[in-house]
């Protein structure tokens, strides 16, 4: 096997948290089997005489002890140690992956538009173009078999008679924003239902989705990792008593769970499309068996999943890139 030079663009190293993060144990991995790990800032990333350049630097890692955190929840330990930096042609790389965490915004945008340009001789997880198509929250429309029902505007009346007609109840959602922020149930005898669409929507400027409300949240949302088509893992967040939110930074407790027929089913609704587009690596936020978001940026959940399930799935993830990367390479 040929020794791959893998760069991950994405957040600053100094924010990681190393036991929950899924960016990190895929580089680590990635560092076990001996490819050269290099990082760089969205920032860093630069178009030069018809040439996508980097500004990367090559990480190594120490073993720190104890928790790894300090009381402010940061880095109190140095888990990684960097070279000097250094301005290399991207396409002479082997490996990219795109893990910069949402919310998607201009600046990422342009991002993928200059590594767009080196798609065809670099392989890049997830695809450019795949990430631009595949908003977080309303790529999951393409497959209405498998969704809630919902509706995408900016107008008040019309939300409210999309409320009425799925039973006086629904969850509204931005469209660029992640994390469970600015995520609402509303209700036909909530008081505060108007105002709540009118902050989310900036009192009609901006469009939301609205989804219809699924009791079966009260059991937990399902985070299901899927590589190259295939459902790998999946683990369950049940949201705190006080909280209509599954996400785990916010309260959720992670639960062991399995990896259902309705799962491989929705999973093979989605593969088609999935491989069209270049998305190889997605977290399904499954509620009551239907998907409610799909996350392409920087999908997480593999720390949970291993713990829960004593498995590594960041294996499963360096196995496919080490199997898919000589395909491009090879064409240079």
């Amino acid at each position: 096997m040929k020794r791959l030079e893998v760069v991950f663009l994405m957040d600053p190293l100094e924010r990681i948290d190393i036991h929950k993060d899924t960016t990190y144990v895929m580089m680590r991995e990635a560092e076990s089997r001996l490819h050269s790990i290099y990082h760089m800032l969205p920032g860093d990333l630069y178009l030069d005489a018809g040439r996508v350049m980097g500004r990367v630097s090559k990480v190594s890692f120490n073993d720190i002890g104890g928790s790894g955190k300090d009381k402010k929840g940061t880095n109190s330990e140095q888990w990684f140690c960097v070279e000097e930096p250094e301005d290399v042609d991207l396409s002479t790389m082997d490996v990219l992956f795109l893990r910069e965490d949402p919310p998607f915004d201009m600046e990422y945008l342009y991002s993928t538009y200059l590594t767009g340009f080196i798609e065809s001789e670099v392989f890049i997880v997830n695809s450019p173009r795949g990430i631009r198509e595949a908003n977080e929250k309303l790529y999951a429309l393409n497959f209405p078999d498998v969704i809630p029902e919902y509706m995408v505007s900016s107008d008040l009346l019309r939300l409210k008679g999309f409320m009425r007609s799925v039973g006086g109840i629904m969850v509204v959602k931005p469209l660029d924003c992640c994390g469970g922020s600015g995520v609402f149930v509303v209700h036909n005898d909530d008081r505060n239902m108007n105002a709540v669409i009118e902050t989310v929507t900036a009192f009609g400027t901006k469009q939301i989705l609205a989804q219809r409300y699924i009791p079966e949240i009260r059991e937990g949302d399902k985070r299901l990792i899927v590589l190259n088509g295939e459902a790998i893992g999946g683990v369950l967040r049940v949201p705190a008593a006080d909280e209509h939110r599954a996400n785990i930074h916010v309260g959720a407790q992670c639960v062991q769970v399995d990896v259902t027929d309705r799962d491989r089913y929705i999973v093979n609704q989605l593969a088609g499309r999935f491989e069209k587009d270049g998305i190889y690596f997605a977290g399904l936020d499954i509620i009551g068996g239907l998907v409610s978001e799909i996350n392409v940026t920087s999908p997480t959940g593999l720390q949970e999943i291993n713990s829960l399930d004593n498995v590594r799935l960041e294996e499963k993830v360096i196995d496919f890139v080490e199997e898919r990367a000589p395909q491009y390479f090879s064409l240079r």
